[in-house]
């Protein structure tokens, strides 16, 4: 199966909210988030719980913890072959707060509408 190119979502004003979130977290957590990043690289949409989770409207989420914190990354499929990471939170509840959720469908629509605009590679 070949890999699944993930990328993070890049905002008009030129932020990549995936990265700054990444760059703001432990060293010890980061290094966890990166490997389930590159997990969805391997292994793209065939990637299922406990690592990642449908959440809904084409929406998913990468899961990882450390101790009692749970760390979420929203993301989408481009396609078949690329997966878009919106961005990241640290969750303090048992769901995905729906306003995540709503971030991330809103920068997909964002996102299908100028690719090239909002396709930031990845700095990890």
């Amino acid at each position: 199966m070949p890999q699944t190119l993930v990328v993070f979502y890049k905002e008009d004003d030129g932020g990549v909210p995936m990265q700054e979130w990444l760059d703001s977290l432990p060293k010890k957590v980061k290094a966890k988030c990166i490997g389930k990043i590159l997990r969805l690289r391997a292994l793209g949409h065939e990637l299922r719980r406990p690592e990642a989770d449908y959440l809904r409207d084409e929406i998913y989420e990468l899961r990882t913890r450390l101790g009692n914190i749970r760390y979420r990354m929203l993301y989408f499929f481009h396609g078949t072959a690329q997966a878009m990471i919106s961005h990241g939170i640290t969750k303090k509840t048992a769901e995905v707060p729906p306003i995540e959720i709503s971030r991330a469908i809103e920068r997909k629509k964002k996102f299908e509408q100028n690719p090239q605009c909002h396709t930031q590679e990845m700095e990890i």
